[in-house]
C-alpha cells in the first residue's frame, strides 16, 4: 500500500490540495490513498513530484514501497 496519506498528513496538506496539484479529483485521490484504485506509473510520479513540491523530500520507493521487499513474515 502507498504512503500518500501519511506523507500528505505530515505536510499538513489536504487531499483537495494534493489532488489539484496532481490533476485529479479529490475523490480519486481518496481512492488512491485507500488502495481502492490502482496507480499507474506515470500518475505515481506525478504524485511524488507534487508531494515534493509541497514540501516533502521523498522518493518514489518511499511513497510506493515494493510489497515484496516489505515482508514482515519470517520463514522458519
Amino acid at each position: 500500500m502507498s504512503k500518500i496519506k501519511v506523507i500528505r498528513g505530515e505536510l499538513g496538506v489536504t487531499q483537495e490540495t494534493l489532488a489539484k496539484k496532481v490533476g485529479v479529483s479529490q475523490s480519486a485521490m481518496n481512492h488512491y490513498e485507500n488502495g481502492n484504485r490502482e496507480i499507474k506509473n506515470e500518475l505515481g510520479w506525478r504524485i511524488v513530484n507534487a508531494l515534493n513540491e509541497l514540501g516533502a523530500s521523498c522518493t518514489y520507493e518511499e511513497v510506493f514501497p515494493n510489497p515484496q521487499t516489505n515482508h514482515t513474515d519470517s520463514v522458519q
